[in-house]
């Protein structure tokens, strides 16, 4: 879906079983110009990851069901989308188990909207920043295919196809 200038809007899958909690990331994200879609349990929010496929989860470790983290790593095994686990859990090691098991980011409970909302911008602007690399990327290794063929090189010999010249050991040499 695009917004009134043309860009995409990111879509946000939400994965809470409080849904004041879902109704108040929903209200936020929304206000700030972001798609959302729902999920109380974590069977329902892997099927939804894995349909829709969202350009970012904002997921909450204690659900009915599949637990936050099996969600976590089933998802990031299937793609990679950016994920900042939500939890009450505020213990060292409930946060280094989040973050080994793939979530970008750990947010604990009781959060400020504000804060999620900038770690969500946060997120997304180091996937764009990433896909812009590979396509700079990308396009220079055309580049440098596309040079390599239009020229000839034959010992010290070199014919560059695109500018008409021949070069002997790095020198020009003047062809009518």
């Amino acid at each position: 879906m695009e917004d009134n200038f043309g860009y995409e809007k990111k879509t946000i899958l939400i994965v809470d079983d409080e849904q004041k909690i879902v109704d108040l990331l929903v209200h936020n994200l929304s206000k700030e110009g972001y798609n959302t879609i729902e999920a109380n349990d974590g069977q329902t929010a892997i099927d939804i990851a894995i349909e829709k496929k969202p350009d970012l989860i904002l997921l909450d470790v204690m659900l009915p069901r599949v637990d936050g983290l099996s969600v976590c790593k089933k998802i990031k095994n299937i793609y990679n989308v950016p994920i900042l686990m939500i939890s009450a859990k505020d213990e060292e090691l409930d946060k280094i188990v989040g973050l080994e098991l793939g979530a970008d980011d750990y947010i604990t409970k009781p959060f400020s909207v504000r804060e999620v909302v900038a770690r969500v911008k946060a997120n997304l602007r180091r996937i764009e920043a990433n896909i812009e690399e590979q396509v700079v990327a990308q396009k220079n290794n055309e580049n440098k295919e596309q040079k390599k063929q239009s020229t000839i090189k034959v010992g010290s010999l070199i014919l560059d196809l695109e500018k008409y010249e021949v070069h002997i050991d790095g020198k020009v040499i003047n062809l009518t």
